[in-house]
């Protein structure tokens, strides 16, 4: 190779390593663009969730504030082989539950519903027990869990749920126990199954009596868990806890690509972080030799691919793995 050439490739090579990193705002045609034109291990489009393409909208639903690690970790146990596949829908079918996609509205209450989303799988897992913990109950009347819909920490809404209790309330509109959801589902400003949000919901009031027409006291409906802990971030120490006994609640970094999320398994490719958020992982499997989670998110089923997505696994991408909870249920009555 000659002088000149070998200037050229060097300054090619400089060139590139002093470049800023590509960046794209959030659910903008460039970040889908991008993400699509790198034939990577997922699609992207938009979605009917966050047709505004404002990047301030998904921003006020990452409600995981810092973590704050109070529960102990749960004790390492094998349980034998564990499956190249499994899907908690299909091991406990008769627990509907699990097949929710819950909607937070225009609120940052991830923290939350990931939580009561997975407490209410177990109770149907021990007990056999079909049930809703509210989200609304949790993310009004906990306060040391954070700010509502400004946040909160997941640890502290499991500790919650073990020293205070929690009482039943399903989704918005759904009637459906003590205390329902108060916030509505949405779209963000252009048209879509649901009405338009209107930016970060306001937390309603904490009430300690269930809504009219329940005929059991708010008193008597508390469902309390037995304990709650952390679960160690290793692959199988996830998979052993959520094949034993159901779901559990997870957080990660949400960036700039990730709100746009279509199908097949989800890695960070480009973009800035937008905030933590909160979900429930209920299995795993492997997709074209890229192994994943499963996982269900709370932004109703016009996000993603009807409201779950699947990320890599094994990699603790954005933290995936760092950041799980859980507890076993009490025996209510």
């Amino acid at each position: 190779m000659s002088f000149y050439k070998c200037l050229l490739v060097l300054f090619a090579v400089a060139s590139i390593a002093s470049a800023k990193p590509l960046d794209f705002q959030a659910l903008s045609d460039d970040v889908i663009d991008y993400v699509n034109s790198l034939n990577t291990t997922w699609t992207a489009a938009r979605s009917p969730r966050f047709p505004s393409g404002n990047e301030v909208d998904v921003k006020d639903l990452c409600g995981v504030l810092d973590v704050k690690h109070t529960l102990p970790y749960k004790e390492k146990v094998s349980v034998g082989a564990i499956p190249d596949t499994f899907d908690a829908r299909q091991k406990w079918s008769d627990c509907p539950s699990i097949s929710d996609i819950r909607d937070q509205g225009s609120c940052g209450s991830c923290w939350a519903l990931g939580a009561v989303e997975a407490m209410s799988d177990r109770y149907c897992v021990s007990f056999q027990e079909n049930v809703h913990i509210s989200a609304e109950n949790l993310m009004t009347c906990c306060k040391f869990c954070g700010n509502g819909c400004a946040g909160g920490f997941l640890q502290q809404a499991w500790e919650y749920w073990v020293k205070d209790g929690l009482v039943t309330g399903g989704q918005y509109g759904s009637d459906e126990g003590c205390q329902p959801y108060l916030i509505p589902k949405c779209n963000h400003h252009e048209p879509g199954p649901y009405e338009n949000c209107t930016g970060e919901g306001k937390t309603p009031q904490c009430e300690r009596t269930c809504r009219s027409g329940y005929t059991t006291s708010y008193e008597a409906d508390l469902h309390y868990g037995e304990k709650a802990y952390a679960v160690h971030r290793e692959v199988e120490a996830i998979q052993t806890e959520i094949m034993t006994n159901g779901p559990v609640e997870g957080a990660f970094t949400v960036y700039s690509d990730f709100p746009t999320y279509k199908s097949g398994v989800y890695q960070h490719v480009v973009g800035h972080a937008l905030g933590g958020h909160a979900i429930r992982i209920l299995g795993w499997g492997t997709e074209n030799g890229v192994p994943y989670w499963l996982i269900a998110n709370s932004w109703n089923p016009s996000w993603g691919d009807k409201g779950y997505f699947k990320m890599i696994r094994g990699k603790d991408d954005c933290g995936i793995e760092s950041n799980i909870v859980a507890g076993t249920p009490k025996k209510y009555k």
